[in-house]
């Protein structure tokens, strides 16, 4: 899960009233782990849907607030994906979370999730409302182990969306499979004990070659010659 995580201090995406510094706040992009982590999703509508579908792709142990489920939230939670606590919104539903995401289309609901989740420490995200966020959750864009994330700071998410499907036609799947090749590679090379600024050569001759238009014409042959040539390394490169 990648998001952006407002400073101690500050509002998101917004000059606070009352922070005192009049300044837009700046984000601190990072990439966090929830796999295992209680996070509690209030809302049990399709906004709500849609962030508990993120929330499961990262490992995340999920908890919807809501009454009438959707269909798809409801045969997530039929299959034991999902933890549903059929009841109205109260403070004690966030006990023991690590991450709280505000979806429903109540702003006093969502207002008094926002404060009791900071009573409580427990970083929080108030859909389409950052001024109420510790964190916002940006347009990605997810190529195998490659993820590209864009960011507007909450200001326009009809541009970050642009900006995502843009970025979707510029790194295609091929980025996915050259990823898993300098993985592998990057092993075998940092293995094979040469230093670390002969290994970064290395590494950075393999990314400007032509291996990505091979890897894309699935010219496998080709790739592993560039990879011999540029290393020394020999692997397989066809994925499995």
């Amino acid at each position: 899960m990648v998001a952006s995580v407002s400073e101690k201090g500050t509002r998101c995406g917004i000059v606070s009233p009352d922070n005192g510094l009049g300044a837009t706040v700046r984000y601190y992009p990072l990439c966090l782990d929830i796999s295992g982590k209680r996070c509690v999703v209030v809302g049990s509508g399709n906004v709500a849907e849609r962030k508990v579908e993120r929330l499961l792709a990262c490992g995340a142990r999920v908890e919807v607030v809501g009454k009438a489920l959707t269909p798809i939230l409801a045969a997530w939670k039929g299959e034991g994906r999902i933890v549903h606590r059929e009841a109205d919104y109260e403070d004690s539903c966030l006990s023991g979370a690590s991450l709280v995401i505000g979806a429903t289309d109540d702003e006093t609901v969502n207002g008094r999730i926002a404060k009791d989740a900071r009573t409580r420490g427990i970083p929080v995200n108030i859909v389409d409302n950052p001024a109420r966020c510790d964190f916002i959750l940006p347009s990605i864009v997810e190529r195998g182990d490659l993820l590209i994330a864009v960011s507007t700071g909450g200001k326009s998410p009809a541009l970050a969306r642009k900006l995502r499907e843009e970025l979707e036609e510029a790194y295609g799947p091929e980025y996915a499979v050259l990823l898993e090749i300098l993985g592998g590679l990057r092993e075998k090379v940092i293995a094979a004990g040469r230093p670390s600024a002969e290994n970064r050569e290395r590494f950075a001759a393999v990314v400007r070659s032509e291996i990505l238009d091979d890897i894309r014409r699935k010219e496998w042959a080709k790739v592993k010659e560039i990879i011999r040539r540029l290393t020394g390394v020999e692997m397989e490169v066809e994925p499995r």
